[in-house]
């Protein structure tokens, strides 16, 4: 995700970054609990599971490659 990632600096921006838990990217899903089901029966390893985090269900996984990526489903409001 971030290049190039020989780059000196990198390593030690990516290590800060998963160690105060900052997500490198987020992407949205349909159904995250499908996405996290699928993904994790894949072996995709998930430092968060599935939770409700205000107006969003989330879930962070480990791209293996130093960068946490955050999936999210907008939850409904009481308008939708």
């Amino acid at each position: 995700m971030l290049e190039p990632s020989d780059h000196p600096a990198i390593g030690p921006y990516k290590k800060a970054l998963v160690a105060d838990g900052i997500v490198a990217h987020s992407f949205q899903v349909q159904n995250l609990d499908t996405e996290w089901k699928k993904l994790s029966d894949g072996g995709v390893k998930f430092v968060t599971e599935p939770m409700d985090a205000g107006a969003v269900h989330m879930a962070v996984f480990d791209d293996t490659c130093g960068n946490l990526i955050q999936l999210i489903q907008m939850k409904e409001t009481a308008s939708d």
